[in-house]
């Protein structure tokens, strides 16, 4: 049986304008395994991002607790949760966030530098089909391409925890496939615990399971039996 990786109680984040209060988060209780890719859904507003956010010590609860394995990170000081991200935690964003002066090979050394028992920047690469790009700049890969140097970034530390916040937002069909192949990699080849904010519902179908949220709140989950590649996936 997996082990639970995240376990959160009552979770809950207010944002406080002055004006209005927003709350973001409100009451989440949930558990997220080793080896497991999971997939969220929900609106805009439900809360999914603040969740990964405060998963990957981004940012912290108002109230409630947050576990990853045993350590709490609810109330952590920023110096430990800097290094919680730094050894545990690798993130997928939106837009690739690469350094356009570096080749794809050195926007990766730019985690394995600092990483304490990293892959090497061309293994990484590898990993999501890249080992014939590795000197390429930013400008000269198509944004599928950046976004695959991007994921071979966060994971060429060797993450526990792979958080992507719409990995495939930016794309068109073909290169959001391509990425999503990458993910898929990730998860079964290292057994990274790997978790996809999407607004593509259909993603879901790739997932071992699907927590959905609305107005700060998880609703059903949804378990596949039955998984489907990323290439049978309708756009």
């Amino acid at each position: 049986m997996a082990q639970r990786i995240f376990r959160t109680i009552g979770l809950t984040k207010i944002y406080d304008t002055g004006k209005v209060k927003v709350h973001a988060l409100d009451g989440v209780d949930l558990d997220l395994y080793e080896g497991e890719l999971t997939v969220l859904l929900g609106p805009s507003g439900s809360g999914k991002s603040t969740l990964l956010n405060i998963l990957g010590g981004l940012d912290n609860a108002t109230s409630g607790q947050v576990w990853f394995r045993e350590t709490e990170l609810t109330g952590m000081r920023d110096r430990d949760l800097t290094a919680y991200r730094r050894d545990h935690v690798g993130f997928v964003f939106q837009f690739y966030n690469l350094v356009a002066s570096l080749t794809a090979r050195e926007n990766v050394q730019l985690v394995t530098d600092v990483s304490r028992n990293p892959m090497q920047p061309a293994e990484a690469l590898a990993l999501v089909g890249l080992d014939a790009r590795l000197d390429h700049f930013p400008a000269e890969l198509s944004g599928g391409e950046q976004q695959r140097v991007a994921i071979a970034r966060a994971i060429a530390k060797r993450p526990e925890v792979l958080l992507c916040d719409e990995p495939t937002g930016a794309l068109d069909s073909k290169t959001g496939v391509q990425v999503l192949e990458a993910l898929k990699i990730v998860n079964e080849q290292l057994g990274t615990a790997t978790i996809v904010i999407t607004h593509n519902a259909m993603i879901r179908k790739m997932a071992h399971r699907v927590l959905r949220f609305q107005d700060g709140r998880l609703g059903p989950v949804e378990v596949n039996d039955t998984r489907l590649s990323p290439a049978e996936i309708e756009w």
